[in-house]
């Protein structure tokens, strides 16, 4: 017993407590920016934060709030609060959430701070342009929308100038709200610490390459939170070195993130929040580590779009081809892409009610990865928030089956 106690407390992450640190100070500074004269601005997670870092402005996420929420398993209860006022139960879950954690100061918590402004950009689904358009009405406060174009394969010339003139008209809007100029020496220096945090990020995911991996993509779930609500900031850059460099002290000692890694899974979509703990220890009692995902790698997946030197223009290109705002057969290439990259020996992809950009082309990602790698592959089914909609034991059935697919090819 006291040597299984030694080897789960070696395994213990050293950096989630200055995490942990550091977001509980986020907040603390977003709920007290009235005291202080900041201004606060509720954005989407795909949304170009930076001009708001370089403004001043503390960015505030109802996405990553919506996670703390299912994490809490509070979802429920604040969506049944949204669907009584007339919103659907196919509505994304962190809107629900959001909706209805805004009525009663609800969620963990006790709410977000009153947002001065809102900013959607649509390039991670349309649920957020009516979602940001109903608190903008609730709070009665200016939102600006940042529309990108879908790229189902190219980024057109015309797209391009569409997405580069709505920057210039973002930074008005922040310089309307704000009452002062937008600083294009401080973007400069916004724009190259975004660029380095992605950059440390990608490295942290990288690690996982190891074998056996340091870091499962549960771990990457909880770690990500810095590269989405304060990315551009040297805060970022310094948790993420001391993250990197654990991370790289854990492989060269041989500390894996699960006791017996005998089977490498990639994981697609958004966390179950809710349920993270159950379904680690669930793939860790078979010996499997879902050492890689779709979903934390989509903060730096752009980088190979994004110019340091030339910030305000790449990031239009940037932000336009993201993840979940590309074609089937451009999200085919990445999957396959880390199929290989993290040599996994099963894909498993949640089919998320709440997120239909996401989950929409899963059956064709599964069979093209079936066709060209040959490996098994497991649909989960859920809401990422929203726990009345998870079935423990027909999950736990389907996830033995897969695995014993997996024991048998092996």
């Amino acid at each position: 017993m006291a040597g299984e106690a030694q080897e789960k407390e070696k395994r213990k992450m050293k950096s989630a407590k200055k995490m942990r640190d550091i977001m509980t100070n986020y907040y603390i500074e977003a709920k007290t920016a009235g005291e202080t004269g900041k201004k606060v601005a509720w954005i989407t997670s795909g949304g170009p934060v930076e001009p708001l870092i370089a403004m001043d402005v503390i960015p505030v996420y109802p996405e990553n709030h919506g996670a703390m929420i299912g994490a809490s398993k509070m979802g429920g209860e604040l969506c049944e609060r949204a669907e009584e006022l007339g919103y659907s139960g196919d509505i994304c879950s962190y809107a629900r959430s959001d909706i209805g954690c805004s009525l009663v100061d609800g969620g963990p918590i006790g709410g977000l701070p009153k947002p001065d402004m809102l900013i959607c950009c649509n390039n991670i689904c349309g649920t957020v342009l009516k979602w940001y358009e109903v608190q903008a009405r609730y709070y009665d406060i200016p939102l600006f929308i940042f529309d990108t174009p879908f790229c189902h394969t190219e980024y057109a010339d015309e797209a391009k100038k569409y997405v580069r003139k709505q920057i210039d008209e973002y930074t008005g809007f922040l310089e309307g709200v704000c009452g002062k100029k937008f600083d294009h020496d401080r973007i400069k220096e916004v724009g190259r610490l975004s660029v380095e945090g992605q950059q440390l990020w990608q490295e942290v995911l990288d690690t996982a390459m190891n074998k056996p991996s340091p870091m499962t993509c549960f771990d990457a779930f909880f770690f990500l939170a810095l590269i989405v609500t304060l990315r551009g900031t040297q805060e970022t850059i310094d948790f993420y070195r001391d993250l990197l460099e654990e991370m790289r002290g854990r492989v060269a000692e041989g500390i894996s993130a699960i006791p017996n890694e005998r089977y490498r899974l990639l994981w697609d979509n958004l966390p179950i929040w809710y349920r993270i703990k159950w379904l680690s220890e669930k793939f860790a009692s078979h010996d499997a580590c879902l050492v890689a995902d779709t979903y934390t790698s989509a903060w730096c997946g752009s980088l190979k779009y994004m110019d340091e030197n030339n910030f305000l223009d790449s990031m239009a290109e940037g932000y336009t081809r993201i993840y979940l705002n590309i074609g089937v057969d451009e999200m085919i290439k990445i999957v396959l892409e880390m199929v290989d990259k993290y040599d996994v020996d099963g894909f498993v992809m949640h089919s998320n009610r709440s997120c239909k950009p996401y989950s929409l082309g899963q059956y064709d990602i599964q069979r093209a990865v079936q066709r060209e790698k040959g490996i098994p592959s497991l649909i989960i089914e859920s809401h990422m928030v929203d726990e009345r909609s998870f079935s423990e034991s027909q999950t736990e059935t389907r996830i033995d089956a897969f695995m014993e697919m997996i024991r048998q090819k092996k």
